[in-house]
C-alpha cells in the first residue's frame, strides 16, 4: 500500500481479467489510474472511485496508431505526467493448426497483440522522455517463452512483445525509463475460460502440466505487474518475468 503514492499509471485491456486487476492494484497502491480498454471500462473505474480511489476510464482501440497517441496527450494534458503503465490489451486467434489460421484473423492478432504494444509504447515512452523517467510493463505470456498448439498467431507475438520489450530496455535504459514484461501461466481470466469453454480438455492439459496444481489468479499477476512498476524494482529492466506456477520449467 501506497508504493505509488502520486503516481500517474495506465492500464490497457482493463476491462476485466489482468488488466482490472492489475488497475485495482495500482490504484490501492496511491496511484491516479487509467483504465483502458476498447470497451470503455465505465462501471469499473466507477467502482474504484467509489472506495475512494482516483481512476478514470477510457475507450480506445490500441491498434489505432493516432487513436493512442491522442490518448497519451490527453492524459499528459490532464495530470501532466504518466509515470508508469501496463500495456495489456490482448485477443487469441480461434484455436486450430498454423495452416488453418485466416490472414483476416493473423492481422488482427498482430494489430493488437503486437502492433497495440508497439503504438502504446511508442508514445508512453516520448512522454516519459519529457518527464525525466517512468516504469512500462509488457504482457507477453508464458507462450512467450514456450509453444502452444494451435495458437500460432498469438504465440508468434507474445515472443515478439518479449524481444521489443528487451531491446526497447537497452535503448531507454540511460533515460530513466525502466521497460519489463511479465508472463502469466494459465489465468482463470475470461479470455482463459472461453478458451476452456471452446475446449475443455485444455483445462485438463494445463493441470497436468502445472507443477503448481492450479491455475493463477489475476491479482497474481497484478502483484507482479505493480512490483515491477514501483520504486523497489529500481534496478531491474528488461526483465521477463514468469508467472506460472513453475509450469515452463516442468
Amino acid at each position: 500500500m501506497g508504493t505509488m503514492n502520486g503516481k500517474v499509471v495506465m492500464v490497457t485491456g482493463a476491462a476485466a481479467g489482468i488488466g482490472l486487476a492489475s488497475a485495482e492494484a495500482f490504484a490501492k497502491a496511491g496511484a491516479t489510474t487509467v483504465l483502458v480498454d476498447i470497451n470503455e471500462p465505465k462501471e469499473q473505474a466507477g467502482k474504484l472511485v467509489s472506495e475512494g480511489y482516483k481512476a478514470v476510464a477510457y475507450r480506445c482501440d490500441v491498434s489505432d496508431t493516432q487513436a493512442v497517441k491522442e490518448m497519451v496527450d490527453w492524459i499528459a494534458a490532464t495530470y501532466r505526467r504518466l509515470d508508469a503503465a501496463l500495456n495489456n490489451a490482448g485477443i487469441q486467434t480461434p484455436q486450430r493448426p498454423m495452416a488453418e489460421i485466416t490472414d483476416e484473423e493473423f492481422d488482427r492478432t498482430v494489430a493488437v497483440d503486437l502492433k497495440g504494444v508497439w503504438n502504446c509504447m511508442r508514445y508512453e515512452i516520448l512522454q516519459m522522455l519529457k518527464q525525466g523517467g517512468g516504469a512500462i510493463v509488457n504482457t507477453s505470456s508464458q507462450g512467450g517463452v514456450t509453444g502452444f498448439p494451435g495458437q500460432a498467431a498469438y504465440i508468434a507475438c507474445k515472443h515478439a512483445v518479449i524481444g521489443l520489450t528487451r531491446t526497447a530496455a537497452i535503448d531507454y535504459a540511460a533515460q530513466g525509463i525502466r521497460i519489463n514484461a511479465v508472463c502469466p501461466g494459465a489465468i482463470r481470466t475470461p479470455m482463459a475460460e472461453e478458451l476452456i469453454r471452446r475446449n475443455p480438455q485444455v483445462e485438463v492439459d494445463l493441470l497436468r502440466d502445472i507443477p503448481a496444481g492450479r491455475l493463477g489468479r489475476p491479482e497474481e499477476i497484478a502483484n507482479a505487474v505493480l512490483w515491477l512498476c514501483s520504486p523497489q524494482a529500481s534496478f531491474v529492466d528488461g526483465h521477463v518475468l514468469l508467472v506460472d506456477g513453475a509450469f515452463s520449467i516442468h
